[in-house]
This record gives C-alpha cells, sequence and structure tokens, in this order.
C-alpha cells in the first residue's frame, strides 16, 4: 500500500479538519453496506411485521437517513454538508439469517460523503438490533465498510467484493 499523509493531521501531529474552501464543489456519491445476522425466528419476525415495536425495516430506512444527516455532529473532523439524497435498501437472506443495509449517500460538494454512508448504514442495523433485542441479544452486526465512492480530487474507489 502506498504511504500517504493523513489529511486530518496537521504538520507538527496536532488534530485538524481539512481546509476545502478552494476546493471544487463536484458531483459526489458512496455507498456503504453492513449486515446484522440473527436467529431464524427474529428474521420471520422482522419479515412478517410481528415484533411489538412495530415495522423494523421501516424504522431502519428513516434512523439510517437520520443518521447521515448527523454525522457531523457525532465525527469530529466531518464537514457539515448538504445531502442531495439518502438511499437506504435491506437485502435480507434467508440462508444466512441477516439483513443487509446498503446505503447510498450524494451531494454536490467540496467534500466526499463516505462517513455519511457508513453512518447510515450502521445507524440502520443498530436500530433493527434495538427493536428486535428483546427477543434475540445474540445479534450481530458485522462487514460494515465503503463500497464504492465517486466524484472528488483522490477520484473513485470501488471494493472488489
Amino acid at each position: 500500500m502506498e504511504k500517504k499523509n493523513l489529511t486530518h493531521i496537521d504538520e507538527l501531529g496536532n488534530a485538524r479538519m481539512v481546509d476545502v474552501t478552494e476546493k471544487a464543489a463536484t458531483r459526489r456519491e458512496a455507498v456503504a453496506a453492513g449486515s446484522i445476522t440473527m436467529a431464524a425466528a427474529t428474521l420471520s419476525l422482522v419479515k412478517t411485521g410481528g415484533l411489538p415495536k412495530g415495522d423494523v425495516l421501516s424504522t431502519a430506512r428513516i434512523a439510517g437517513i437520520m443518521g447521515a444527516k448527523q454525522t457531523s455532529n457525532l465525527i469530529p473532523m466531518c464537514h457539515p454538508i448538504i445531502i442531495t439524497s439518502i438511499k437506504i435498501e435491506f437485502l435480507i437472506d434467508d440462508e444466512r439469517k441477516s439483513i443487509e443495509a446498503v446505503a447510498t449517500v450524494k451531494t454536490v460538494g467540496q467534500t466526499g460523503v463516505e462517513m455519511e454512508a457508513i453512518t447510515a448504514a450502521t445507524t440502520a442495523l443498530l436500530t433493527i438490533y434495538d427493536m428486535c433485542k428483546a427477543v434475540d441479544k445474540e445479534m450481530e452486526l458485522t462487514g460494515i465498510m465503503l463500497i464504492k465512492k465517486t466524484g472528488g480530487k483522490s477520484g473513485q474507489f470501488e471494493r472488489r467484493l
């Protein structure tokens, strides 16, 4: 791996917010995902709407959207940005007894939305955990990762899966 300087550390080793003042606004998009595994009975309750807290996936989708919008309040060096689109999809895998959350976040701006996409996917998964924990405390969040990003100075990234 090529050695790169950390952008959030100045020449004296102090933490800093990156100055994006002179960067051009460009179209940017990031996709992140993660999964939650659970007991088969829990997954069945999610699919049939049988949990006492209500519609798990609709609530998790809203939570993921809200999480993306709050990223700069949670991660100290993230810039507050205008998000132009957030889409969260859920892929249910009966064989693995899991739900994958896939978050796509878009903006036109001076900095990317990778952290917002990762926050959206993670918040959606945490919400699924919260809504199901009364019946299954052994759920596990796994594989939270950036899948791809486009736009900006560093160009395109796509994870090899």
